[in-house]
């Protein structure tokens, strides 16, 4: 996945995603269904810069998963307080139950079937406390992503400079993100060039994995960044799931 470019993840994605911004919305929606919500895990955490306004900007006690170990250090690097592990989002246990359990920015698409989505699902569940919520931000639903969309995305700081172009194609209930990287760093340059596969999931699928795993489920179709938003609590008579 961002196998090459997770040491140049926050210099491409700080010049336009509003972390601050989607980090706010997220406070809010946590508080609105448990004031005293403390807790939190991020899973498909990154590079931690949710996890870091959060515990910054909101006082959350933020903890993270992510499958890929230079992320993992990375995010804990920016997180001292928290426990972040190397672990994949559709078997992880940790012993223990957050407030709230994220899963943003389409990390979600990464599983890529929707038997995938409901492993996921099911341990976001055991993760989760009996009064606490599961938010998760999706990935295009099929037919939304255009085959064939470019864009690109250039930023510099610290004496770095890197341009990535992405280029999209749609197989089916596939999307593949072609990403090409030019990269100056100091003085040196180089290239680089990943491809990323995320699955395609409809509505009706996505809630079909938060119900079958105990949970009621509200979908939000704007959410944080157009993409929209699932956000679910465990229902009182779940037994099976603890």
């Amino acid at each position: 996945m961002f196998s090459e470019s997770a040491e140049l993840y926050d210099l491409v994605y700080s010049s336009f995603k509003q972390y601050g911004t989607e980090t706010d919305a997220v406070a809010a929606i946590i508080r609105s269904v448990n004031p005293n919500a403390r807790t939190v895990l991020d899973v498909a955490c990154g590079t931690g810069e949710h996890a870091r306004l959060l515990g910054e900007r909101h006082g959350f006690e933020v903890d993270g998963v992510d499958l890929d170990p230079v992320f993992v250090r990375i995010a804990a690097g920016k997180n001292r307080s928290g426990r972040f592990v190397t672990s994949d989002m559709c078997n992880f246990h940790l012993g223990r139950r957050y407030d709230a359990v994220l899963c943003l920015f389409s990390s979600i698409g990464y599983v890529r079937t929707v038997d995938g989505v409901t492993s996921a699902i099911a341990c976001f569940r055991e993760h989760v406390a009996p009064s606490g919520v599961i938010i998760v931000e999706p990935w295009l639903a099929p037919g939304v992503l255009a085959d064939g969309y470019v864009s690109s995305a250039v930023n510099e700081a610290g004496g770095v400079r890197v341009e990535r172009r992405a280029r999209t194609e749609v197989d089916g209930r596939m999307s593949r993100l072609h990403f090409d990287y030019d990269v100056l760093d100091h003085g040196r340059a180089y290239q680089a060039t990943e491809v990323h596969e995320l699955g395609l999931f409809t509505v009706d699928e996505m809630r079909g994995a938060f119900e079958i795993n105990g949970l009621s489920v509200e979908h939000d179709p704007d959410g944080l960044t157009g993409r929209g938003l699932y956000v679910a609590r465990p229902l009182p008579d779940a037994s099976a799931h603890g």
